[in-house]
């Protein structure tokens, strides 16, 4: 069970973590609660490097998550209609239509041409759906992650450290965080399809070292807990 999930009565998966793990986790998601906020600056991406079990602001842990729990949208707001700025928020709220993250159609293209028609057309239709859908998705990202926390804040680990057990919609909660995790992560060490080889191979020495070793251990925990929750 060490370093991975397996299967756990009632369809939930189990894992043991030590003290380290459970401080990195704690403070990555943390970390994620606080970029995800309704603000509109978003803090920093999450680092690994920030001390386990200490939040951004250094509060005492009940006042850390009294303070994380107390953010909320008004009921009924209408939400923003553009993408974020910030790279990483918008890997974690794309647009809904156009052809995702990355460079936007030509600005050669002809005004009166099919492929700026597409492009107004994409604008419009993902700033409709932005403004109705993405305070949910942060509020839904937001309940995950508190979940996380709180659940690594119930253990208490020893000295080999401690079993974490998740239900079935704690491990779907779980599940959510992490990928998002990795996508935080992601974006900020601007990992591609052709970078895997170039992540395994990088020297102690490299100042990405720490987020790399974060983004691989977090694919691993992503991938095991998938495979418990696949019938």
């Amino acid at each position: 069970m060490a370093g991975q999930f397996e299967s756990a009565e009632a369809g939930g998966a189990a894992i043991a973590l030590d003290e380290v793990e459970i401080s990195i986790l704690r403070s990555l998601t943390v970390q994620l609660l606080e970029l995800i906020g309704p603000g509109t600056e978003p803090a920093e991406p999450p680092r690994p490097e920030t001390p386990p079990g200490e939040g951004v602001r250094g509060d005492s842990l009940e006042e850390e998550l009294a303070g994380i729990e107390g953010v909320s949208w008004p009921s009924f707001a209408d939400g923003p209609s553009e993408p974020p700025a910030d790279p990483v928020l918008a890997r974690l709220f794309p647009d809904a239509y156009g052809p995702g993250p990355g460079p936007g159609p030509s600005p050669d293209a002809e005004p009166g041409s099919d492929e700026a028609a597409r492009a107004r057309h994409d604008r419009s239709a993902s700033a409709e759906f932005r403004r109705y859908t993405e305070n949910d998705l942060r509020a839904r990202k937001r309940e995950d992650g508190l979940a996380v926390v709180r659940s690594l804040d119930a253990l208490t680990p020893g000295d080999r450290g401690a079993v974490l057990t998740l239900g079935p919609e704690e491990s779907r909660r779980w599940l959510g965080t992490l990928n998002d995790l990795r996508l935080a992560l992601g974006t900020r060490l601007e990992v591609s399809e052709d970078s895997d080889e170039e992540l395994y191979s990088l020297p102690d020495s490299d100042e990405r070292k720490p987020l790399v070793m974060a983004y691989l251990w977090l694919g691993s925990l992503q991938e095991t807990l998938v495979e418990t929750l696949t019938p």
